[in-house]
């Protein structure tokens, strides 16, 4: 795990103090070692964590063997050292999954991402054709940004910082992405909260040649699903994740796992400990009477692993806030941001990676919400233009179900996904705030307005990217720690997505294909566990005097920054100590820290 920089432009060798900059702004992400090349018209930037090949053959920027190309990644290759058996001819000079890039870049150009497994984003010079080739991981675990300078030079880093760090461009906020932050607390993933710094969003590659960019979508989910009865399923389901832990093991340092004591992250760990007699693994919780706790020790003893628990005891949150936001670059409202730096901060104390059981319930059906759908689509009123007008006189007499209600509120399951589910500022709301901007990602795939499968595919391509990748990385990435997630192996994720509905959930249960494939790995506690959030409620942290006052500081003086964006009146009508509030709160702290820029 790395950051990444770069500056194409004619004279780059003029630009060593630009470059410079750039990678020290990120150089949490890589403290290992700082280092760069130049070309006649290009500038290429890298920062080191060191978990694959630690000696200097495995630096960066790396050239081929020819010379003629250059490459920064940020990321890592599973499987690598398969595919570097297929390229016996390369005269490979280390051991880095890198250098299989190169490998594959000579003999197949830019289609080697069609075959490039990982979690990545990478940036490849070509000195002979004068192009550069870019390109970032299908389900957006790594970012990439870029921007055109004042002179035109073309800008590209691992994060927004270390392009503003670069002194090329004056920022222009984008109020579209602002509205999407009012709406669903995160910007999109194919934005930026910049109108004139841009994502290259996952799954898609870039190419720039004569000062022009080509960006180009190079994956898509599949969207069959498939047919199969659960016994088979079963069956493949334990082998193919097997074989993703298998190799996302592989590192030349070692390799712990996070473990929350629910499904997912106990089943990340029971697998482990096939392959990995002695294991290390971090529980966060806070101090009070629902901590997962007692749950993430009793699969630690199951697997007798090296278990460290970290007792988080509520502390002064402003203090926090001030601290860890600024490595977002952008407003972001998942409260889980904090125990996850916590989390992070600790792990990075004994590892260098970690093993995630991020994104499980996104592809096995795991949210409450999943369910609530499901019964939608399956009550008497769906799609009923009839029952609904019935509804509604009825509804005037004595009050009907929530059921009903969301029926006659939205035309189909995906407008309530899209509209109510994970909203904070309604469309009025964000209006009386100033903005009546929107804005609609598109998705590889036209979705069906009554799929849940579809539902959960609309989620692994707008929320697990703009919203849990973002978090997962940054927080990572601000104590150095390599966060990998198996579950988003390519090969079990699209065995997943195409599974039948009904092997996911039902009116009663989720996550069936998880439970049926894993419960005798797991203690009976665990089995009859029900999904449980990271964190305290948001109403308990307004109750720290502290946060009051910077939230005080920051949204009830007219003159600071924020309100250059948002109406002042407006906001003041909404501080109230909610998630609305704390939405608020952390757009201002964007804007505080960001101010010199805007």
């Amino acid at each position: 795990m790395c950051g990444i920089a770069g500056i194409i432009t004619k004279n780059a060798r003029n630009y060593q103090s630009e470059i410079q900059k750039m990678t020290d702004a990120m150089e949490y992400r890589g403290p290992d070692a700082a280092d760069h090349e130049f070309f006649e018209n290009a500038a290429l930037g890298h920062r080191r964590l060191s978990i694959i090949d630690l000696s200097e053959n495995g630096k960066q920027p790396m050239f081929s063997s020819t010379k003629k190309e250059c490459i920064v990644l940020n990321g890592e290759i599973y499987g690598y050292q398969d595919i570097k058996n297929q390229y016996s001819g390369y005269p490979f000079r280390g051991g880095s999954d890198t250098e299989v890039i190169l490998a594959m870049y000579q003999k197949k150009q830019k289609d080697l991402i069609h075959d490039l497994p990982g979690m990545f984003a990478f940036a490849l010079w070509d000195e002979e054709k004068q192009e550069l080739f870019c390109a970032r991981d299908r389900f957006g675990e790594k970012p990439f940004y870029y921007a055109i300078g004042k002179n035109g030079e073309f800008i590209f880093a691992s994060e927004i910082k270390a392009i503003l760090a670069s002194g090329l461009i004056n920022v222009q906020v984008n109020h579209e992405a602002l509205a999407h932050y009012l709406q669903y607390g995160y910007v999109s993933t194919y934005q930026s909260i910049y109108n004139n710094i841009h994502t290259l969003p996952p799954a898609h590659s870039l190419v720039l040649k004569d000062r022009k960019v080509s960006v180009s979508r190079y994956y898509s989910l599949p969207i069959k699903d498939k047919s199969i009865n659960l016994s088979d399923a079963k069956e493949e389901f334990i082998y193919l994740l097997k074989n993703a832990v298998k190799k996302q093991l592989i590192a030349d340092v070692e390799v712990g796992s996070f473990l929350s004591g629910g499904l997912d992250s106990s089943s990340i760990v029971a697998l482990v400990s096939e392959f990995s007699p002695q294991q290390t693994t971090i529980s966060f919780g806070y101090d009070h009477e629902d901590s997962e706790l007692k749950f993430a020790k009793e699969i630690a003893q199951k697997y007798s692993t090296d278990h460290i628990e970290i007792h988080e005891k509520k502390k002064d949150l402003a203090t926090s806030l001030l601290q860890v936001t600024p490595f977002l670059d952008e407003p972001f409202a998942d409260r889980s941001f904090i125990p996850h730096y916590e989390i992070c901060k600790a792990a990075r104390k004994n590892l260098t990676v970690v093993l995630s059981g991020d994104v499980g319930d996104e592809l096995f059906g795991g949210y409450n919400f999943y369910r609530t759908e499901n019964q939608l689509r399956k009550h008497f009123s769906y799609k009923n233009i009839v029952a609904q007008f019935g509804l509604k006189l009825y509804q005037n007499i004595k009050q009907t179900s929530y059921i009903s209600q969301k029926n006659m509120a939205h035309p189909n399951i995906l407008d309530f996904h899209q509209n109510s589910v994970r909203n904070t500022f309604s469309k009025e709301e964000r209006s009386l705030l100033g903005f009546n901007e929107s804005f609609q990602q598109p998705y590889s795939f036209t979705p069906d307005s009554d799929s849940l499968n579809d539902i959960m595919r609309v989620d692994l391509e707008k929320y697990v990217p703009g919203n849990m990748m973002v978090k997962s990385d940054r927080m990572a990435m601000a104590n150095s720690l390599e966060v990998r997630t198996p579950f988003l192996d390519l090969d079990f994720a699209e065995f997943c997505i195409q599974l039948p509905e009904q092997l996911k959930l039902d009116n009663e249960n989720d996550k069936i294909i998880l439970r049926e494939s894993m419960n005798s790995y797991w203690t009976e506690s665990i089995r009859n566990r029900k999904k449980q959030g990271f964190g305290m409620s948001v109403e308990s942290w307004f109750e720290e005097e502290n946060l009051i006052n910077l939230s005080n500081d920051l949204l009830k003086n007219s003159n600071h920054k924020v309100f250059d964006f948002i109406d002042f009146t407006a906001t003041q009508k909404f501080l109230n100590k909610d998630q609305k509030h704390w939405n608020l709160l952390q757009l201002a702290l964007w804007a505080h820290n960001n101010q010199s820029f805007l």
